[in-house]
């Protein structure tokens, strides 16, 4: 029954999109296929037919807050020391408490102003904060960071993934062209960038919603 009740949603969606949305027919394809692909990730990861267990807010926040700091540390250079600012705000991210991280990271960043990772990290938190939106505040840490080293690609990448992550894709598109823009053509990173400018670059050509803002 579990799985019924998700194929006939998945069936509705296509509906909505094609009927009410008015998207275009020759977007019918990538639409059907980014259901079929989100069916697949369910099938893989979910478990319809056992009983609902909803988890707790605070659950959902402790992980995304895990999943960032992980994914953040992923681009620094882990055997250099971290200052303890920062390695106590991450403690706070880590348990949702995003909110408690901002402010520490703040008060760090007052002393060390030129600290990119301090910054990143204050972007992220302040986005967790408002509960996955970017904010003004936000937006300027992300910017402060890049400001220290506009070579590095992690400011801009990072905040166009959290304009995704809140739905607004043109901003998202925005940030990551302009990352695209500038990064050198034998950038390890740009293969990827350019594959997600691309894709999002379709999403919007076949979305009327999100034209014309």
């Amino acid at each position: 029954m579990g799985w019924l009740i998700v194929i006939l949603l998945a069936a509705l969606a296509f509906v909505v999109g094609a009927l009410i949305l008015r998207i275009p027919r020759n977007g019918w394809t990538l639409f059907g296929a980014t259901l079929v692909f989100g069916l697949a990730g369910y099938a893989w990861q979910g478990s319809p037919d056992q009983p609902s267990s909803p988890k707790p807010e605070q659950a959902r926040s402790n992980q995304s807050g895990e999943e960032m700091v992980e994914a953040r540390l992923q681009l620094f250079d882990e055997t250099l020391p971290k200052p303890n600012y920062l390695v106590t705000s991450d403690a706070f991210a880590r348990r949702g408490q995003f909110g408690d991280a901002a402010g520490l990271l703040r008060r760090g960043l007052n002393e060390n102003p030129d600290h990119l990772e301090g910054w990143l990290a204050l972007g992220i938190a302040l986005v967790g904060h408002a509960e996955g939106f970017v904010t003004p505040a936000a937006r300027e840490a992300y910017d402060r960071a890049s400001a220290v080293d506009p070579a590095n690609p992690a400011p801009q990448f990072f905040l166009g993934f959290a304009y995704l992550r809140s739905g607004e894709v043109r901003e998202a598109r925005a940030v990551w062209g302009e990352l695209l823009d500038k990064s050198p053509e034998d950038a390890p990173w740009r293969p990827d960038i350019a594959r997600r400018v691309e894709a999002l670059d379709q999403m919007i050509a076949n979305a009327p919603m999100l034209q014309g803002r």
